[in-house]
């Protein structure tokens, strides 16, 4: 027999102590890391987003996911009226109104 076949024979592999509890440390800090920085921002926004379309009232100037700008001129349970241009109104689903731009168009422009 050669030397390095013998070694390795008498030599048992070494597994480090509690290297098992420490996987699922780590495995539980990475889940609790991304809870904190990816999830709990989104819910955050999620909520705002809710208590902002259910807050939506007859004048308000606002603004579509699909980018279409107008007033509201009249809400319903899930949808809202909303006038564009002139006389051209719009109904689309509460859940497309993406934000009020009102506060935008009072701030000057730097």
């Amino acid at each position: 027999m050669n030397i390095p076949a013998i070694i390795l024979q008498a030599a048992p592999a070494a597994q480090p102590q509690g290297s098992g509890m420490m996987f699922w440390v780590m495995i539980i800090l990475m889940f609790v890391i991304m809870w904190f920085f990816m999830i709990r921002p989104q819910r955050k926004q999620q909520k705002e987003l809710e208590k902002f379309r259910n807050e939506l009232k007859r004048g308000d100037k606002v603004v579509t996911i699909g980018g279409i700008y107008g007033t509201i001129d009249e809400i319903k349970e899930t949808t809202v009226l909303i006038k564009v241009d002139g006389e051209v109104k719009l109904r689309v689903a509460k859940n497309a109104i993406n934000k009020d731009f009102s506060e935008d168009t009072a701030q000057p422009q730097k």
